[in-house]
């Protein structure tokens, strides 16, 4: 099994060391900057560098054809790619030229198969091959294994890209955090029950403020399963072993206590806080940083000092309506 791992400029794309780690270390680097993106894939222990220059999924997948009859030729497969755009992007046309099959969505990928998930992450279905194929592995999936001091054995290949016509790219915008792949956010906002506590609108205004000071902070927001069999958040932002798996570099959990279907989908966070009225909560326990006050008062002093204070509700116009008049 080989890694495919696309770079642009030197940066690794979500999910490479996830996938590095599942191919046992063999990873085929490609793209700009690819010595600097080596250098970085802690969990590789055999690469093989192609500096192909700017991004160019049809070029690329002719390319790794013609590696994979020559130098590659004893790497029979599966290629394995990390689900993140460019790899999404990636996989089918490296499938199409390759003939083989693609198996997209993988949350565990053997020599003989995978297990894909479908519907949300809700049913896991498990694919039989008879041959070598193409896989997408989903960010999250397993533990990223490897060591930073352990220097590579690493290759320099020839690069011969594909002569046919490709997609032209005019602009490469950054995602919106409000409408981005959970499972990709590098900040997420988490609204636990703790946070919508209370009868309605409670929840609905407790997700809205959220969102503001989310999209204040460049975050995106996610919730637990109590929070969205409530409707207060969609099903795609809910994160749990029956939900989305995710991996950020920051996790703040408002409300959240931390019941064990919410924690599996954590991944690996960098930092995680926690804000919740129990201090022995486990997701407290788990947090760098515990902050014990009411979930929801804490959101509102955060919109008010990020210039993002919610509008009044009817009884609080009354009271200073009251106020001012005496």
């Amino acid at each position: 099994m080989i890694a495919v791992v696309p770079v642009r400029s030197g940066v690794l794309p979500h999910g490479a060391e996830e996938t590095a780690t599942e191919a046992g270390g063999r990873a085929l680097v490609i793209g700009s900057g690819t010595a600097t993106a080596a250098a970085e894939l802690a969990s590789a222990t055999r690469i093989w560098l192609a500096e192909a220059g700017d991004y160019a999924p049809g070029r690329w997948a002719s390319g790794i054809a013609t590696l994979a009859a020559g130098p590659l030729a004893e790497e029979e497969g599966p290629w394995l790619l990390p689900a993140s755009p460019d790899g999404r992007d990636l996989a089918p046309r490296l499938a199409h030229v390759l003939d083989l099959p693609l198996l997209a969505g993988a949350i565990e990928v053997t020599a003989s198969g995978a297990e894909l998930a479908r519907w949300g992450s809700r049913v896991v279905t498990e694919i039989d091959a008879t041959g070598p194929f193409v896989a997408t592995l989903l960010p999250g999936s397993r533990t990223p294994e490897g060591d930073s001091a352990r220097a590579a054995e690493t290759t320099e290949l020839d690069w011969t890209p594909g002569a046919e016509r490709d997609a032209e790219v005019i602009e490469v915008l950054p995602p919106d955090p409000r409408t981005a792949d959970l499972a990709e956010a590098p900040r997420i906002l988490g609204a636990g029950a703790g946070l919508t506590r209370g009868a309605e609108p409670a929840g609905t205004e407790a997700l809205a403020l959220l969102e503001q000071v989310a999209s204040a902070l460049a975050a995106s927001v996610g919730a637990t399963r109590v929070v969205t069999d409530a409707g207060h958040a969609t099903y795609e932002r809910q994160i749990g072993t029956t939900g989305v798996v995710v991996d950020p570099e920051l996790y703040v959990a408002f409300g959240v206590s931390g019941a064990a279907q919410h924690i599996g989908g954590l991944g690996a966070p960098t930092h995680v806080v926690s804000v919740n009225l129990d201090p022995s909560c486990p997701m407290t326990a788990m947090a760098d940083l515990g902050i014990v006050t009411d979930a929801t008062e804490l959101l509102r002093e955060l919109a008010a000092r990020l210039g993002d204070t919610p509008a009044e509700t009817d009884e609080e116009t009354a009271r200073a309506e009251e106020a001012a008049h005496g």
